[in-house]
């Protein structure tokens, strides 16, 4: 237990260690990526630094498993090259189980990062995202879903009052509620629109049986339209065929605003997945995002083992070299086969499980037959 305990605690320290390491360099990255982006802006170092601050959290917590491993090739580098390896052999235990310490403390360490850092970079996001648009000066979209409707909020080109369908007289906002929507995002069905001007606040409301998103436009098709500002909208109200209002969204655009799901925390992405569905949007991205969430704390166990498998052996020379490329090769092609199988799973072609999953089996038992041959030879 003392053993396990010794090895858990040095593997941690050397994953802080190049943790912190590399979350300074992906700071200082971010942030002349960031002051290169908003040079004209206007928002001074200190503003720059905090939108990079924002966003350098995902990407440290995208590389936590190459972190871990790292992490791994120096803890096993420097017990082989102080003969710490050779003392745990002598002393009758086994390489094998010696090294389930690290494992497991690799393991715990994704699932606290998945418990804990999971819902924070959630938030970074969003407000990253938040800073990004208010900096650009971006026309406001937000997308969200209620219970089981669906809620748009676009900014309003200019448009001119009349008759015709092309028709507001100032900018302002159109919000929009549907009950269900297509797939692809570019069908509404049971539409509210509710026109407002930045004067005179809800001006127009329409309601139609089918609203869809063409180029620059929503074509809505069984409308009713009540002119708000008038004495009497009952009175005043009209149907109409069809209407066409202008718009600056598109298909991608309203999907995205629902938010990639990396910006949805963890522990609500069940209830998110179910309010997509119920609004009729497909929520596969969402599905494999959870699964990989879940093996988070197995892909960095994982990666330890692929670090031992590599670097528990004697280290002479160049050999050090070859080990430290040769398991960092090893984990970073398991980091890729990861990102492939995602991809996979998001365009529907292996379930999301296996997609999440498949990749560190495959792994782990590769891991697992280099090291067994080692203890054998």
């Amino acid at each position: 237990m003392i053993l396990h305990l010794y090895l858990a605690r040095r593997w941690f320290r050397q994953f802080l260690i190049v943790g912190g390491a590399f979350l300074a360099i992906l700071f200082l990255i971010d942030l002349v990526e960031q002051i290169r982006r908003f040079a004209g802006a206007g928002i001074g170092l200190r503003g720059t630094a905090a939108v990079a601050a924002l966003n350098v959290v995902s990407s440290f917590y995208a590389i936590l498993p190459l972190i871990a491993l790292l992490a791994g090739l120096a803890l096993f580098l420097s017990m082989s090259r102080s003969s710490e390896l050779v003392a745990v052999r002598a002393s009758g235990r086994s390489g094998l189980r010696a090294l389930s310490a690290p494992v497991i403390a690799a393991t715990l360490a994704g699932a606290a990062a998945v418990a804990v850092l999971n819902p924070i970079v959630a938030g970074t996001s969003r407000r990253y995202d938040a800073a990004v648009a208010r900096i650009d000066r971006q026309g406001e979209q937000t997308v969200s879903l209620g219970e089981g409707a669906v809620w748009l909020r676009q900014g309003m080109p200019a448009m001119r009052r009349g008759p015709t369908p092309d028709t507001l007289s100032e900018t302002g906002q159109i919000v929009i509620r549907a009950n269900r929507a297509s797939t692809d995002a570019t069908t509404l069905y049971d539409a509210t629109f509710v026109v407002f001007t930045p004067t005179d606040g809800p001006t127009l409301r329409y309601e139609a049986d089918s609203a869809q998103l063409e180029p620059g436009a929503w074509l809505l098709r069984g409308v009713k339209e009540w002119p708000l500002d008038a004495d009497n909208p009952e009175v005043a109200a009209r149907d109409l065929p069809m209407l066409r209002l202008p718009t600056e969204l598109t298909a991608a655009r309203i999907r995205d605003g629902f938010g990639a799901p990396e910006a949805v925390p963890v522990w609500q992405l069940a209830t998110f997945i179910d309010g997509l569905e119920r609004a009729g949007f497909s929520a596969m991205r969402h599905r494999v995002w959870l699964q990989m969430e879940l093996a988070r704390p197995f892909l960095m166990g994982a990666m330890v083992l692929i670090a031992a498998a590599f670097a528990m052996r004697p280290s002479r020379g160049r050999r050090i070299a070859a080990m430290v490329l040769g398991g960092f090769g090893a984990g970073l092609g398991l980091f890729f086969l990861r990102n492939l199988a995602q991809v996979l799973g998001e365009t529907g072609q292996v379930p999301p499980a296996m997609a999440a999953f498949a990749p560190i089996a495959v792994a782990v038992m590769l891991a697992l037959a280099l090291l067994l041959k080692l203890e054998e030879g």
